[in-house]
C-alpha cells in the first residue's frame, strides 16, 4: 500500500497503517480515552485541533473550556467539520460525533448542562486531535 498524505485510506487494514494502535482503537473502533489521561484536557494554546486521522480543522481554541469531564470539551465546532450520529452503545442514546471528512470518532456532543451560553459540550478524546498552535 502506498497512500499520500493527503489520501484518505479505504480500508480498516489502510487505516491501522496509518494510525497508532491507540489511535486506531479509539477513531476506527469508537474507543473512549481514560478521563483526564489526554494530552489536552488542561491545554490552553492558542491554535486549531485538527483531526489526528486525516488532519482536518475541527475546532478552535477559543471555543475549548474546562468542564471538569476529564476530556477536552469545546463549546462549538467549526461549522460542518463534524457531523453528528445517534449512538446507542452502553444501554443509552447519546449523540457521537465524527469528523465530516474521514468518518473518524471524536467522542460525543451534550446540550443542556449549561456550561457556557451556547450550552453545548463537545466532549472529545484528545488522541482524537492534534493541536496546531498559532505562530507567534
Amino acid at each position: 500500500m502506498s497512500l499520500d498524505d493527503n489520501e484518505l485510506p479505504r480500508t480498516e487494514d489502510e487505516w491501522r497503517v496509518r494510525l497508532s494502535p491507540e489511535e486506531f482503537r479509539v477513531l476506527r473502533e469508537h474507543g473512549t480515552e481514560a478521563p483526564g489521561s489526554g494530552e489536552y484536557v488542561s491545554t490552553r494554546t492558542p491554535g486549531v485541533y485538527h483531526c489526528r486521522a486525516c488532519d482536518q480543522e475541527l475546532f478552535a481554541s477559543d471555543t475549548k473550556f474546562d468542564s471538569h469531564c476529564g476530556w477536552p470539551s469545546f463549546d462549538d465546532a467549526i461549522p460542518g467539520r463534524v457531523r453528528e450520529v445517534e449512538d446507542r452503545s452502553m444501554g443509552m442514546v447519546r449523540t457521537e460525533i465524527r469528523c465530516a471528512r474521514c468518518d473518524s470518532h471524536l467522542g460525543h456532543v451534550f446540550t443542556g448542562e449549561g456550561f457556557t451560553p451556547k450550552d453545548t459540550r463537545h466532549c472529545v478524546n484528545s488522541v482524537s486531535l492534534r493541536l496546531k498552535p498559532h505562530e507567534s
